[in-house]
C-alpha cells in the first residue's frame, strides 16, 4: 500500500515551491544534526564532503542507482534553523530550502521546499522527497531507512504532484 502524499504547492514572491514536511519529537539541535552532519545524512540520503564554509559541498546519493555524486552550493546556512542549497546549473538547477520550525518544546517540523514550476518534474520530485523524508523519519526514530521503498511512492503519487503544478 502506498503512503498518501502530503506535499503542497506554495507560492512565494512569484516563485512556485513544492513543500513536504515531517515532524520530529526531538530537540532542534538533534534534528539539525540529522540533516547537516555527513555521518547522519548518510543514514537516510547520503554523505557529503567538502567545506560548507567554502560554499560548495559534494553529496553522494547512496540510494540512487550507481550512487551518483553531485555538487551542491550552500547559499544560506543558519544553524539550527535554515539551510538553502542549489544543485545543477542553469535550467537544470534545483533550488532547495530546508527549514526547521520549533513547534513545541520538543517538537520540530522539517519543511523541505523545492522551487519548481514544471508539472512533470513535480510528478517525479514530489514522490522522491516523500521517500527521502520518510527515510529521515525512519533513521531518526530508530527504524530501518532501507525498509522505506521508493516503489511505494512512485509512480502512485506522481499524478497528485503533477496536478498540484498544472495550471
Amino acid at each position: 500500500m502506498s503512503p498518501n502524499p502530503t506535499g503542497r504547492r506554495h507560492t512565494h514572491e512569484g516563485d512556485a515551491f513544492l513543500v513536504v514536511a515531517r515532524a520530529f519529537n526531538a530537540p532542534i539541535e538533534d534534528v539539525w544534526a540529522s540533516v547537516t552532519d555527513p555521518e547522519r545524512t548518510a543514514r537516510w540520503f547520503g554523505p557529503w564532503s567538502g567545506d560548507p564554509a567554502s560554499g560548495r559541498i559534494a553529496v553522494t546519493m547512496l540510494v540512487e542507482e550507481g550512487a551518483p555524486s553531485m555538487e551542491a552550493r550552500v547559499l544560506e546556512c543558519v544553524p539550527p534553523r535554515r539551510l538553502v542549497l542549489e544543485t545543477g546549473d542553469g535550467a537544470d538547477a534545483w533550488h532547495l530550502e530546508l527549514d526547521l520550525i520549533q513547534c513545541e518544546l520538543s517538537q520540530v517540523t522539517v519543511e523541505l521546499s523545492h522551487r519548481l514550476d514544471d508539472p512533470e518534474l513535480a510528478g517525479q520530485a514530489g514522490p522522491g522527497w516523500e521517500f527521502y523524508l520518510d527515510r529521515l523519519v525512519a533513521a531518526e526514530s530508530g527504524g530501518d531507512p532501507s525498509a522505506v521503498e521508493f516503489e511505494a511512492y512512485y509512480p502512485s503519487q506522481a499524478g497528485y504532484y503533477r496536478a498540484l503544478f498544472t495550471a
